[in-house]
């Protein structure tokens, strides 16, 4: 049974932020891999400015290298543009392994905007992780007023596979500023250095 933590995403473009975080749920969960799933498009994002998703996951993938992090296109596959969505089909997909989600705190500070967030709460285990700037909205979000009677002490954060759902811990540690939005600011053509070329594209068959 492998333990599998999944991080969903524009990775617009993928940073060291991404796999700082990624780190540190590995040891603090004692995950087997992190699956970064590279969205075909976020339902809570503008479409403007955002790169190809060939480019976007190959990103993933460079930043992804020589460390236990696996870059997905299973959205792409599946048709998923929602996380509810893909939580109820991958463990069809994958039945002798266990998911939990990994968030940063900006994400939990909004959960309540995604579709079936509490869906998605009684589906997995939910590890929320520090965010420079967002832990005072996250704790004072309507989902985390919610959520909070299911928090579990981050000292058990290796026994996510035996709690009851819905569960959710708090994860510290001193996380990386990286920013995808300051990223693009700072060179807004970078999906060219990631985009194939006409001649040598080839499909992409990744999970």
């Amino acid at each position: 049974m492998k333990r599998i933590g999944l991080l969903g995403g524009s990775f617009n473009p993928a940073h060291r932020g991404h796999r700082a975080i990624s780190l540190h749920a590995l040891r603090a969960l004692e995950l087997d891999e992190v699956w970064w799933l590279v969205s075909p498009g976020n339902p809570l994002k503008e479409a403007q400015g955002m790169a190809p998703f060939a480019a976007r996951i190959a990103s993933a993938r460079a930043m992804a290298r020589h460390a236990p992090i696996r870059p997905s296109a299973v959205e792409k596959r599946l048709r998923t543009r929602f996380t509810v969505d893909t939580l109820t089909k991958l463990p069809r997909l994958y039945p002798r392994h266990r998911f939990v989600w990994l968030m940063g705190a900006d994400n939990l500070a909004q959960f309540d905007r995604w579709k079936g967030w509490r869906t998605i709460a009684r589906q997995v285990p939910i590890a929320v992780i520090a965010r420079p700037g967002y832990d005072r909205d996250a704790h004072a979000s309507p989902a985390m007023g919610w959520l909070r009677r299911y928090v579990r002490p981050a000292g058990q954060a290796k026994n996510w596979t035996s709690w009851s759902l819905p569960a959710l811990v708090l994860l510290r540690f001193r996380p990386d500023p990286t920013s995808a939005t300051r990223l693009r600011a700072a060179d807004p053509a970078w999906h060219r250095r990631f985009s194939p070329s006409p001649t040598n594209s080839t499909p992409d068959t990744s999970d």
